[in-house]
């Protein structure tokens, strides 16, 4: 993933608390030397805007290297994987091969291949919830739901450290629900602390929508689906953008401070400038 290898979270902001996710927002950033290559594997891909060929699930990437690395990962949009660069799998990937398989590799042991390649996208969604409950715990608006969301995040984690086939036995779309009402409840608490009228966009069909300049402060924006938008110059301070789909969207001078629910994915995805203000923690992509 494009400047996330080794990164390690750096995130300062106003409303931070001192609480996040017991387990640690370290484990919930991808480390690609501690995994063995499971996104170039596990996970299918046609050929497309994104993707310069095709790849079934369960097939090598033919960029991937024989320590695991990507052979052009500095190159990977200049060679037509655009969509490797926006994928992050929230550092599920070393768990599944540190934790979940100890350490133990599918080349070195072919038998376990199948069963880590599945375990693997159950894995990344676990973590995704976790990287979003730790977000809310440190939204200091939000403490009134952050003892629903520990308890949450500390089961989750608890759920990731369990066998290969426990894993796959779980129910991840009750586990999403009952996640997912506690960060509506913490998004609410946030943006009802900003003054004026709030638009809502949850979940609208905003493609290609012309929303220069708008404003959107505090505005739910949740799973809008946003891709190719113009949202230059828009004030996007402390929305909700959970879930949603910044694909070729527009953010030059865009103001996205204090939103929350922000990933360097989605913004990878995005256009931006030097003028774009994004929150606190998340870096500004290579491309922009």
């Amino acid at each position: 993933m494009e400047g996330r290898s080794n990164r390690r979270d750096r995130r300062v902001r106003s409303v931070e608390t001192q609480n996040p996710g017991s387990g640690g927002r370290e484990q919930l950033l991808a480390a690609c030397g501690d995994c063995f290559g499971l996104c170039c594997v596990a996970l299918p891909f046609a050929r497309s805007a994104d993707f310069a060929a095709d790849k079934p699930a369960g097939k090598p990437c033919g960029n991937l290297q024989a320590d695991f690395r990507c052979g052009i990962h500095d190159r990977l949009r200049d060679r037509g994987y655009q969509g490797c660069t926006v994928f992050d799998c929230f550092g599920a990937g070393q768990k599944v091969s540190q934790v979940t398989f100890g350490g133990t590799d599918w080349r070195a042991e072919p038998k376990s291949a199948g069963t880590m390649f599945a375990v693997f996208p159950v894995m990344r969604q676990l973590h995704e919830l976790l990287w979003y409950a730790d977000e809310a715990l440190r939204l200091t608006a939000a403490r009134p739901v952050h003892r629903d969301l520990r308890r949450a995040y500390d089961r989750i984690d608890g759920l990731t450290r369990q066998s290969a086939e426990a894993v796959l036995a779980l129910d991840v779309g009750a586990l999403r629900g009952e996640v997912n009402e506690l960060l509506l409840r913490a998004s609410e608490l946030v943006r009802a602390r900003i003054p004026g009228r709030k638009r809502n966009h949850r979940g609208a069909d905003l493609m290609g929508a012309r929303l220069a300049g708008a404003d959107l402060r505090g505005a739910s924006l949740r799973g809008a689906l946003l891709v190719a938008a113009d949202l230059s110059g828009a004030d996007l301070r402390g929305a909700d953008l959970i879930g949603a789909d910044l694909r070729d969207a527009d953010l030059s001078g865009a103001d996205l401070t204090d939103s929350i629910f922000v990933t360097q994915a989605q913004l990878n995805a995005a256009r931006g400038t030097a003028a774009t203000r994004l929150p606190a923690g998340l870096e500004r992509p290579r491309h922009w």
